[in-house]
């Protein structure tokens, strides 16, 4: 295993658990966001997952409008 393959494969599984591409790129040495951003593969599976926590946020906020009938406060 490569050295550049090591650095990619821990980006890719960093990423997958939820670490910010922020906290990895400092983890990487990088002083430039778009080189952490061009090096660590981003996996199309992180973005369906985080796009269905959001339609599940914004299902559960429908619900508890319906629920109380009022409209979601501005901190939800």
């Amino acid at each position: 295993m490569t050295i550049h393959l090591a650095r990619h494969s821990f980006a890719t599984l960093m990423l997958t658990k939820g670490v910010s591409i922020e906290s990895l790129s400092k983890m990487l040495g990088h002083t430039d966001l778009k080189t952490t951003q061009i090096y660590a593969k981003i996996l199309n599976q992180k973005v369906i997952d985080e796009m269905k926590r959001v339609q599940e946020n914004m299902d559960s906020q429908s619900k508890e409008q319906d629920d109380d009938g009022s409209e979601p406060s501005e901190t939800e």
